[in-house]
């Protein structure tokens, strides 16, 4: 095998290779140029020398023997099949001729294309770099002859580990340990900057001593009391417009008073509101004074927003209604304007004026949340036991306000606040007002007569509900009652009086309480699965 012959020559003295041994030709450094060093005359070959680098003691390479021919059984398993003649590829199917790239654009042909009277590319814009480094110059450095990594046959070794300089040794008040860190080395300092760190320093705790003084001194003392010292007061006056809770709380708290009541050493505290100024008459809730009806020694005292009191004796009460009427020998009371409890729509302002907690002129506001709403009333130690349509209101109700009056935004009484529901027993949660259409009926039917009709049906019942509709569920039917000659059975379900729908027990109770004894009113029951009606006339409870 020979090289082209612009590449490499064989010496003239070369012998020619014989068969299976491998030659190893070697480039000739042509002469050196002139005007070199004298690193190429040491390192050129010497005159008359072949063959590589490889320094005479290292002993040529072996001739590579020749390749022993094949078995049998070598040829058998992997030599050509006898019916196969050229290669193995001979079945292959010939691939598709490879697409021919479409000619360059024109503009890219002369963007690129050599000069006139240029051949191959072009040179680049800086100009053709100069002359590289070659074969015949490698060495650049005087010492390139002592250089270890030129050297292909120096020896390796380890050497120590890194030594650092002492830190006594490094210039500079800044000198690294051993450990690579940096370090301030005080003692080489400037003397001007030691004395510009100090007087730092010192400025410092200067500024902070002051302004620690300045904030932590005391002031001098001045005179304890100062004669004739005026404070300043404003001169607009406040508005209080008609409607508001001032001017109503104003206008209806001298017809609100407290109720006392005194039995033996127990005692309890009430509201009322006058309704008759000329008569001494005040209605109150039934359960304020119900305990002391008939018992030896029992005292009722009211007592008006001037602070002034008056003994007060039962009129009448209706436990049905939780309304009393009791009556003071003082004329010429301020008597509470009495509103209609039909046209309070809910979302009304209103004001809560009675005696809570036993504080006698307490005055709350809120507003009507819920009409209608049924509530049955039972309190401990009275023998009240009545079902109210009540009007729900989220004016702060506390014990101490039943008997007193809810007025609307224009100062009329709208309701007897009776009852709350709350889960501490206090204000936070609703309270409850009997209509003022129902307590004006029953108080004059109290001062009138002394005791107050209300209309029955003669059943006793229970809420239920199907979970699709809800009724009362009859429990019993008194003999001879309306209900009985109605024809309504035990176990029948009332789910409406009079096209009113009912839905709970209290309901069936309000809505026969708003008729009169001898009414006739039609009554939707279930009974069997199946809906039908009876006609009752009210009887008198």
């Amino acid at each position: 095998m020979t090289a082209p012959d612009d590449a490499r020559e064989t010496g003239p003295s070369e012998p020619a290779p014989r068969d299976g041994e491998r030659t190893v030709e070697a480039v000739v450094r042509p002469p050196a140029a002139a005007g070199t060093g004298g690193d190429d005359v040491v390192f050129a070959r010497p005159a008359g020398a072949t063959g590589s680098f490889a320094p005479p003691e290292r002993p040529r390479p072996a001739a590579v023997p020749a390749q022993p021919p094949a078995s049998p059984a070598q040829a058998a398993a992997f030599g050509r099949p006898p019916a196969v003649p050229g290669s193995f590829a001979g079945d292959r199917p010939t691939p598709p001729p490879r697409p021919v790239a479409p000619p360059p654009p024109e503009a890219v042909l002369r963007a690129f294309r050599a000069r006139a009277g240029q051949a191959g590319l072009q040179e680049p814009p800086g100009g053709r770099p100069g002359r590289r480094r070659t074969s015949a110059g490698p060495w650049w450095k005087p010492d390139a002859k002592s250089d270890p990594w030129r050297d292909p046959h120096a020896p390796a070794g380890l050497t120590g580990p890194a030594v650092f300089e002492e830190e006594s040794e490094q210039e500079g008040p800044v000198v690294v340990d051993r450990k690579g860190r940096k370090k301030l080395r005080l003692r080489d300092l400037s003397v001007r900057v030691a004395f510009l760190v100090v007087l730092a320093v010192l400025l410092a705790g200067a500024l902070g001593g002051g302004v620690g003084y300045l904030l932590t001194r005391e002031a001098s003392e001045t005179p304890l009391l100062a004669p004739g010292t005026t404070l300043s007061e404003t001169d607009e006056g406040i508005s209080r417009e008609p409607g508001s809770v001032s001017d109503i709380a104003g206008r209806v708290t001298p017809a609100v008073v407290s109720i006392e009541v005194r039995i033996g050493d127990a005692g309890a505290t009430g509201s009322g509101v006058v309704i008759d100024g000329e008569g001494g008459y005040i209605v109150t809730n039934n359960h304020v004074i119900s305990g002391a009806d008939g018992v030896d020694g029992a005292e009722i005292r009211a007592v008006f927003s001037d602070g002034s009191g008056s003994a007060a004796r039962i009129v009448g009460r209706d436990p049905a209604s939780d309304i009393a009427v009791v009556k003071v020998e003082r004329p010429g009371l301020v008597t509470a304007s009495l509103g209609n409890s039909d046209d309070v729509v809910v979302g009304d302002p209103v004001v809560a004026i009675g005696s809570p907690l036993g504080l006698a002129g307490t005055v709350t506001s809120g507003i009507v949340s819920a009409l209608d709403r049924p509530v049955r009333l039972a309190g401990e130690g009275s023998d009240t036991n009545a079902v109210i349509s009540a009007v729900q209101t989220d004016a702060p109700i506390n014990p101490g306000n039943s008997g007193g009056a809810l007025v609307d935004a224009t100062g009329a009484v709208i309701g007897i606040n009776t009852a709350i529901a709350s889960l501490g027993g206090g204000s936070v949660g609703l309270g409850f007002a009997i209509p003022i259409d129902t307590a004006r009926d029953v108080a004059e039917q109290l001062i009138a007569t002394g005791s107050a009709v209300h209309a029955t049906l003669g059943v006793n019942t229970r809420s239920v509900t199907d979970g699709t509709r809800d009724g009362a569920l009859v429990l019993n039917v008194e003999p001879g009652s309306p209900a009985a000659q109605a024809g309504i059975r035990e176990q029948d379900v009332v789910i409406a009086v009079d096209d009113q729908a009912v839905g709970s027990s209290e309901e069936l109770v309000v809505a026969v309480d708003a008729h009169d004894p001898g009414d006739v009113v039609t009554i939707e029951l279930v009974r069997n699965g199946s809906s039908t009606t009876v006609q009752a006339t009210l009887a008198e409870a």
